[in-house]
């Protein structure tokens, strides 16, 4: 079998997405999973960035073993020292150095010509050959770059020691049959092409990043460069997740798949858009909710005579199974541990025991407790954010005639309770204006989304908000059945990461 490996970038470009602000936490948990899901290389971050980047890529670098972790540099020294640094500890370490190499790339941004961009790379591979014996680079645009350039340039990481040469369609401009036919050429032209592995990194700008994936997997691409659920700068990645399944269900026509364990993609999915706040669409290809729901009676019929009349791949394929009303509120503490023993979570005698309470909570109000609501609790309890305050309770006024009112109670990490009371324009912002009131804390509103967990009028709400303080920007998530505690919970969760990071960032300073 032919294996394409599969360079995840999540932790990286998927980082770069508007909104998404991993902390270091997030970071590790994204990679446990991802080793589970059994990524060849994880691009975790891009250490010359910031000293927080470097930090968060070097508790990657220790934490994985399984998978080579990549960081990313441009072809400068300080920023080869930088992912020196970042990657000391790990067991399979990787450098991804770039340089643009596209006309209007030279042109605009490095404002260098053919010849300094050759030698500004070559001059980095060299440098960095010292320390890694792990190179990637990418020639960055060279979907826009002159075919004959790319072969050069190509041609030069070779004999400068690059293990893998990337070939990025960085704005999403090619069509699947121009992308293909840059690999089929750079297989043909460049001397020494078989001692290494080309590599695809697509975007979405024209919704054609998966479909030039696959071309250039039939070009003779040998790796694929993406990210879970899509997400990235502008349009986003390459969905890693439909690479896989589309090479898994069509080996009859690429001859080619994953070592992907595919059952793992459901759960990847739901971590990456609950750390990172952004919703998967219902359309969604592989992991929207509607990707295997069938409603038209045609479809239907069809299904209960022969599930392959409508559905080209299963969804316990990707890990999914119908939910089904398992656990109530009479179900002890042995039985909700199998449950999650049996959904893939192991958790310790302290989490199990926050866990369970929850459960408890929610049973109460719930009639039933489906996987999704037993899923949100724990993946909500895998997140361990210091509490410099913690909701203790929330009482709202409001009537379409009347201002709303808010009072809240925070218990301090001290023990001490403050109770402050605000107007607002609405039933959350008087919350809110409350909470700034209990916390001291002054803060922007950048973004405000609400999700259903599960189904039915008694289902959890999720919320996600993202606050900025003074160049700071953090993510706050909340469970509940009622909107407004999940509102609240959300901003708390988020007051706690800003201080936490605030606390951070003023130890880096130090």
């Amino acid at each position: 079998m032919r294996k394409i490996y599969i360079f995840d970038t999540t932790l990286r470009d998927g980082e770069q997405s508007p909104g998404v602000n991993l902390n270091t936490r997030e970071k590790l948990e994204i990679a446990y999973q991802l080793e589970k899901l059994g990524v060849d290389r994880i691009e975790a971050g891009f250490p010359a960035a910031s000293p927080g980047d470097l930090a968060a890529v070097n508790a990657v670098a220790r934490a994985v073993k399984k998978s080579t972790v990549i960081g990313l540099s441009r072809s400068r020294t300080q920023d080869i020292d930088a992912v020196r640094e970042a990657l000391q500890g790990a067991e399979d370490p990787c450098i991804h150095l770039f340089l643009a190499t596209s006309p209007i790339h030279r042109q605009y941004k490095l404002k260098m010509s053919k010849e300094q961009v050759l030698e500004t790379a070559q001059a980095a591979l060299r440098y960095a050959s010292k320390y890694f014996s792990k190179i990637e680079f990418s020639c960055e645009d060279a979907g826009r770059t002159e075919l004959d350039f790319l072969c050069e340039m190509t041609a030069m990481a070779i004999r400068e020691g690059a293990s893998v040469v990337n070939i990025p369609d960085t704005v999403g401009y090619l069509y699947p049959e121009e992308y293909g036919n840059i690999f089929r050429t750079l297989k043909e032209k460049v001397p020494g092409i078989e001692k290494i592995q080309l590599s695809a990194h697509c975007h979405d700008d024209l919704g054609l990043a998966t479909a030039n994936s696959l071309a250039a997997i039939l070009g003779g691409a040998d790796q694929i460069e993406g990210t879970i659920n899509g997400i990235g700068e502008r349009a986003g990645n390459t969905a890693l997740e439909e690479v896989a399944m589309a090479l898994e269900t069509r080996f009859d026509f690429f001859g080619a798949k994953t070592t992907l364990e595919l059952s793992e993609i459901a759960r990847t999915s739901r971590l990456v858009s609950r750390l990172t706040g952004m919703v998967v669409p219902g359309n969604k290809a592989i992991v929207g909710a509607n990707a295997f729901a069938h409603e038209s009676g045609i479809h239907q019929d069809g299904m209960l005579k022969e599930k392959t009349t409508y559905e080209i791949m299963s969804p316990e394929t990707i890990g999914l199974k119908e939910s089904k009303l398992v656990l109530g509120k009479h179900s002890g503490r042995h039985a909700f541990r199998e449950k999650l023993v049996d959904m893939g979570y192991t958790l310790d005698d302290e989490r199990l025991n926050e866990a369970f309470a929850k459960f408890k909570a929610l049973a109460d109000k719930k009639k039933e407790i489906t996987d999704e609501d037993l899923l949100a609790i724990v993946e909500e309890k895998l997140v361990d954010t210091p509490e410099e305050f913690r909701l203790e309770t929330i009482f709202v006024s409001y009537g379409n005639e009347a201002t709303p009112a808010a009072k809240v109670r925070l218990v301090t990490l001290g023990g001490d309770i403050i109770e402050k009371e605000a107007e607002g324009n609405g039933s959350v912002d008087a919350i809110y204006n409350a909470i700034d009131l209990a916390s001291g804390e002054e803060v922007k509103l950048a973004d405000y989304s609400i999700k259903s967990v599960s189904q039915g009028k008694d289902a959890q709400g999720e919320v996600h908000v993202v606050l900025t303080q003074n160049g700071i920007s953090v993510q706050g998530r909340g469970i509940s059945t009622d909107i407004l505690e999940a509102s609240a919970r959300a901003y708390v969760d988020a007051i706690n990461r800003l201080i936490e990071k605030r606390k951070s960032h003023s130890t880096i300073r130090a």
